[in-house]
């Protein structure tokens, strides 16, 4: 099958959804309104609580979700074939992602801009707020501990992605003072940005860094683990204006940029999909296709952890309640996007069919470097741009999709340690809590090995977390959506097909742990199993003994939010 079809065909739906089905959520379910006073304003404090344009913070919003995860996940899956992974990501995208990522900030934005973990307590009960918690927190700790490796991984593996990785924070700063300190307008600060990025792609692929080994007593990835932890822990305690979100948004900006060079590759260069579309002759030892297809690509179909972003960072920076559409919905049409190009470059990307086999001889083979090189490969057909720097701009992609994740993520933990101060009536301080979760995230990471294995090693419980999490958030804005008596069911669909694929899942895993005696990950599968499960037993519950209030109750509701 030749590409551009499947490429043609999947930006097609993405454009629907975002035409049409956004419009109707935003219009008849969520019923957005301009005049509406979001906590940006409300509650505005320069530091979290930030009025922001809504390209500004769409960027940051897009960017955070995405990570590596939308690259990995797509990039493992193609080996059941290209078209299982083809319709859940785009079918995904428009009525599951779309709707829970615009679901969490809405629902965020009309509580003071609270988390899901908070929101859980108000529209779901105490107990299945601790148990929210719990399941956030183990997710965060996860995404912070193995992008940490991700990242460091292709810092090493791909030494001409250092340099723009890193110029990539300089660039950021100087665009956050333009940005809000010397008013220099937003186009001009774009394109010089986006500039400088690409600049510093260039001089990275000219002159790569590769680290002695040892440097400072330590392992080139030890050494790079940790000032990724260091960078985080610095960037999550900063105002969103200086660091956060102007290196979000100047990274979307370029990011989409790099997904336009892999769109154009394709179109011009016309390569043939090499992978079978259903895979009849997988490997030995690789797993069902259901349920495992709906947890290995969780980010590019749906995503609990877009939830903790809507609800941890975007919604305290929305400036009009209607720019969520925008913010929200676009935000996961932009990581399908990333999704598709992952697919496409991990099927059309190599010159034959044995070529494809030769990467995807097991299970979990693939992955960012499947990717990389496939990708690469189609850059440089279509649009004649050297292999090295082909292989530059897309592992730069990647890095940059990761750092911003996990720089966020570490914020995110920090208001969930926060919040479980809250709990037992202790204030924890911002930079106590930042410690607290850098720590337990460098504990897990290094648990295994100072070359970060331990961070790798919780991966495979990843996407079941995520998954579970995605349910339980829709289950608190389908608990809204019928106490302001409107049509719960585009929440309630996705909610029980998540639900039932991601908690099958963590069965299975459960079962494959057990036989390979890998405790750990059997205690805190259990752990996850019983907290979701539970969680979701009190949201049903919840839902049977909803009140309803009027629709006008909103705002009332806003200004009540969480002492109830």
């Amino acid at each position: 099958m030749n590409s551009i079809l499947l490429m043609l065909l999947g930006l097609a739906m993405f454009a629907g959804g975002y035409l049409l089905y956004s419009k109707f959520l935003s219009n008849r379910i969520y019923k957005l309104d301009e005049a509406y006073s979001t906590p940006s304003h409300t509650m505005g404090d320069g530091v979290d609580y930030v009025p922001t344009n809504k390209f500004v913070l769409w960027g940051h919003h897009f960017t955070s979700v995405a990570g590596a995860a939308p690259i990995v996940g797509p990039a493992i899956a193609v080996i059941w074939g290209w078209l299982p992974a083809f319709l859940w990501v785009t079918i995904g995208t428009v009525f599951f992602a779309g709707m829970h990522d615009l679901g969490a900030l809405w629902a965020s934005a009309r509580n003071r801009g609270q988390s899901m973990g908070m929101l859980s307590g108000r529209y779901i009960g105490p107990r299945g707020r601790v148990l929210f918690l719990v399941v956030i927190f183990l997710l965060l700790l996860m995404v912070n501990a193995a992008f940490a490796v991700v990242i460091t991984n292709l810092l090493i593996g791909t030494p001409t992605a250092v340099i723009p990785a890193w110029g990539a924070i300089l660039v950021a700063l100087v665009v956050g003072q333009m940005i809000y300190r010397w008013r220099v307008n937003l186009l001009l600060t774009t394109v010089l940005g986006v500039a400088a990025l690409y600049g510093l792609i260039i001089l990275g692929d000219r002159v790569p860094v590769e680290l002695p080994d040892p440097i400072l007593g330590m392992s080139p990835a030890t050494f790079w683990i940790l000032a990724l932890f260091v960078y985080a822990g610095i960037a999550s305690t900063l105002p969103v204006w200086i660091l956060l979100q102007p290196r979000d948004y100047i990274n979307g900006v370029q990011l989409f940029i790099g997904l336009g060079i892999l769109y154009g590759a394709v179109l011009l260069g016309s390569p043939t999909i090499v992978a079978p579309a259903f895979n009849d002759a997988v490997p030995e030892g690789t797993p069902g296709l259901v349920p495992l297809l709906f947890v290995t690509i969780a980010c590019g179909a749906i995503s609990g952890f877009h939830g903790m972003v809507s609800s941890g960072t975007s919604s305290k920076q929305l400036d009009k309640e209607t720019d969520a559409r925008f913010v929200g919905y676009f935000g996961a049409v932009g990581e399908g996007m990333l999704a598709l190009g992952a697919i496409l470059a991990t099927t059309a990307g190599f010159q034959t069919v044995r070529d494809w086999e030769a990467v995807y001889t097991a299970f979990g083979q693939g992955g960012v470097g499947a990717f990389v090189t496939g990708g690469g490969n189609l850059v440089n057909q279509g649009l004649g741009i050297p292999v090295s720097l082909s292989a530059t701009i897309l592992a730069t992609m990647a890095v940059l999709f990761a750092a911003t994740t996990m720089d966020t993520g570490v914020r995110l933990q920090r208001f969930v340690v926060q919040e479980a101060g809250d709990l037992i009536n202790v204030r924890i301080p911002k930079i106590a809590a930042t410690l607290v979760a850098v720590a337990i995230a460098l504990g897990l990471t290094f648990s295994q090995g100072a070359g970060g294995e331990g961070g790798l090693r919780i991966w495979p419980l990843f996407g079941t977390t995520n998954q579970l999490l995605a349910s339980l958030t829709l289950s608190i804005v389908a608990v809204m959506l019928l106490r302001k008596r409107r049509n719960p069911w585009p929440a309630l669909i996705p909610l029980a097909f998540v639900f039932v694929m991601s908690f099958y899942a963590a069965l299975v895993q459960l079962g494959d742990l057990a036989e390979a005696k890998d405790w750990l990950l059997l205690v805190i599968d259990v752990v996850i199993i019983i907290a979701a499960l539970w969680v979701a037993v009190e949201a049903v519950i919840a839902m049977l003994r909803v009140e309803p209030e009027a629709d006008d109750a909103d705002l009332v509701s806003a200004e009540e939010g969480v002492g109830k």
